[in-house]
């Protein structure tokens, strides 16, 4: 399968790709016989691989990562990286693209993620345009070890999918596959967070306009200001901080060996 250019931030990498491209990876790889790991980031994601080792090494042993925030793209920017708009994409905007790619490759399609009900909302809109896919799924809301956690294995592997799309939240859901990959018979792991909650109009996104321009973390903020203050108000500005000194250390080094030529 072809290779994408791998951008490296604050240690963390991930791919310069395009939502059709990642739709063609993700059904090309749930042919083949070796268990993939499709993962993502957005400047949550880059905090915690900044912060717990495991985390920032369960992303760059992923076989993919793309890019869901303008929030990274700006501090690959920063950081002389070529990116732009196209190389940034979120789930509930292609997930009917790629319901429709399933579809016509025959490749089953499991969901785990949301409260109850969540799931059958989403499998109800995704088959009202892609009447063929074969989909089943299970609510995130369950015990993550012990009788529980063997129950939806026990689910996952009874259905076999091709795909299983995995939305706990960020690390929690990278935590679960990371102890349970294992023993899960799917060839594709997609961890996509929220994604469910955001296509089911569970959890409001904002308005469009904010959501193409890279605002929808304001139109979040305003509308659970409890829940995601910190996420927000303490976690963009770290962000952005760290991009700052990666960038001055590049700056520093550039121009130690410029000035060692002379």
């Amino acid at each position: 399968m072809k290779d994408f250019d791998e951008i490296v931030l604050l240690g963390t990498r991930f791919h310069k790709l395009k939502v059709n491209e990642l739709i063609d990876f993700t059904v090309k790889s749930a042919i083949r016989k070796k268990k993939t790991i499709i993962s993502h980031v957005n400047v949550r994601g880059m905090n915690f691989a900044y912060e717990l080792p495991w985390y920032q090494d369960f992303l760059n042993k992923s076989d993919l990562v793309f890019c869901d925030g303008f929030g990274v793209l700006l501090g690959a920017k920063i950081c002389g990286c070529s990116v732009n708009s196209s190389h940034r994409m979120t789930c509930p905007d292609y997930i009917e693209d790629l319901a429709l790619a399933c579809e016509h490759n025959n490749i089953s399609l499991f969901l785990l993620a949301g409260k109850p009900g969540t799931v059958e909302k989403a499998i109800t809109k995704l088959t009202a345009i892609a009447p063929s896919l074969r989909i089943q799924g299970h609510h995130g809301y369950f015990d993550k070890s012990g009788e529980d956690n063997e129950y939806v294995i026990q689910q996952i592997n009874q259905f076999k999918p091709g795909i299983l799309y995995i939305g706990f939240g960020m690390p929690l859901q990278e935590r679960w596959i990371l102890n349970n990959s294992d023993k899960i018979q799917a060839k594709v792991f997609l961890p996509l967070g929220a994604c469910l909650d955001f296509y089911t109009d569970s959890v409001y996104r904002g308005p469009r306009w904010m959501t193409e321009c890279g605002l929808e973390w304001l139109a979040r903020l305003l509308t659970e200001p409890r829940r995601l203050w910190q996420r927000y108000v303490i976690g963009n500005p770290l962000f952005f901080f760290r991009v700052s000194q990666e960038w001055l250390k590049k700056l520093w080094k550039k121009r130690s060996r410029t000035s060692s030529q002379y």
